[in-house]
Order: structure tokens, then C-alpha cells, then sequence
């Protein structure tokens, strides 16, 4: 693609590709903690990765789910917006109940396990549905746009910071960004 301010051919940023790099970076996080051997392993791969799940969740729904809902057209954008947010929240409840347990323990075991399981279900289904419906129906102009808007989003949220890890309504959420 031509970038005018460089004068030649130069590669975009494309929303995909960052939206991939997490899931690929969540999966590998996820079999680390099945190698670790102490508390303060599970905790140093767990709260990055729980921290992380909830910073996704919200990058998705502020910057991608938004333009699905109005340039998808392959699939039934309504209903994979719908799917995501409820897998969302699914996420976001076993992460904070994981977050109130001791580390370590099998109530907290149960609890990360139960967000590896909603998160891995989320993955799949976004890949197979959401993603290929987004491709299909939007430009590689918006794609960057929205790759741009996502590094902003992580930037302006190191570590996390200042993100909402609340459930959201599914209906209302469509509704307002429909």
C-alpha cells in the first residue's frame, strides 16, 4: 500500500493482526501457568495475563466491535457483538473471582481455569465468525485506522490502568454502537 508521507510502499498496522497478537499471547500465558512451580510463579504469569484479559476485553469493545456492528455484513454482526460481550463478561467474572482467592489454592485454580476455559471459547468463536465477517466487509484504510486506535488505547492504559473490568448489558451496548 502506499504511505504518501514515506513516498513508497510501506506496511499498515492492521487491527487484526493486533486483535491475533493478543489471543496468541493470551493462549501462550495460559500454558505457562501450567509450568509453574511456586506461588510467586502463578502470580508473576497470572496477574499480567488477568490484567491484560480485562484491557482486551475493553479495546474490543471501544474500538472494534463498534465498526462490526456497522460495516459487517457476511455474518450476523448483531449476534457475534452479542456472543463477544457475554464471553466478555464470562471472562471478566472468573478473573475477579480469581482475583479474590489465594493464588495457588484449588478454589483459585477452579477460578483461572474457568477464565482459560470462557477465553479460549472466545478466541475460537471471534476467530471463526467475528474477525472473517470484518475482514470481509471493511477496508485495509479502516483496518489501520482502527490498528492506530487500539495502540492508543493500550497506551493510554499501561498495565492496565483505568480500565473497566464491569459487566456489560449485551442488548445496550448494541444498541448505543449500532
Amino acid at each position: 500500500m502506499s504511505h504518501p508521507a514515506l513516498g513508497y510502499d510501506a506496511p499498515m498496522a492492521d487491527i487484526i493482526e493486533l486483535i491475533y497478537e493478543d489471543h496468541d499471547w493470551f493462549r501462550r500465558r495460559f500454558f505457562l501457568l501450567d509450568d509453574a512451580k511456586s506461588k510467586e510463579e502463578l502470580t508473576a504469569i497470572w496477574e499480567p495475563l488477568a490484567t491484560r484479559l480485562d484491557t482486551h476485553a475493553q479495546a474490543e469493545e471501544e474500538v472494534f466491535y463498534p465498526v462490526l456492528l456497522k460495516v459487517g455484513d457476511s455474518g450476523d454482526p448483531e449476534d457475534e457483538t452479542d456472543d463477544a460481550i457475554n464471553d466478555h463478561n464470562s471472562i471478566r467474572d472468573a478473573v475477579r473471582k480469581a482475583r479474590e482467592l489465594e493464588v495457588g489454592s484449588d478454589e483459585w485454580f477452579e477460578a483461572v481455569g474457568e477464565a482459560r476455559t470462557e477465553n479460549g471459547e472466545h478466541l475460537d468463536e471471534e476467530e471463526r465468525e467475528a474477525i472473517p465477517d470484518f475482514i470481509k466487509s471493511s477496508t485495509l484504510e479502516q483496518r489501520h485506522e482502527l490498528a492506530m486506535r487500539w495502540l492508543q488505547f493500550y497506551a493510554a492504559h499501561p498495565a492496565g490502568r483505568g480500565v473497566d473490568d464491569s459487566d456489560k448489558d449485551a442488548t445496550a451496548y448494541i444498541e448505543e454502537n449500532s
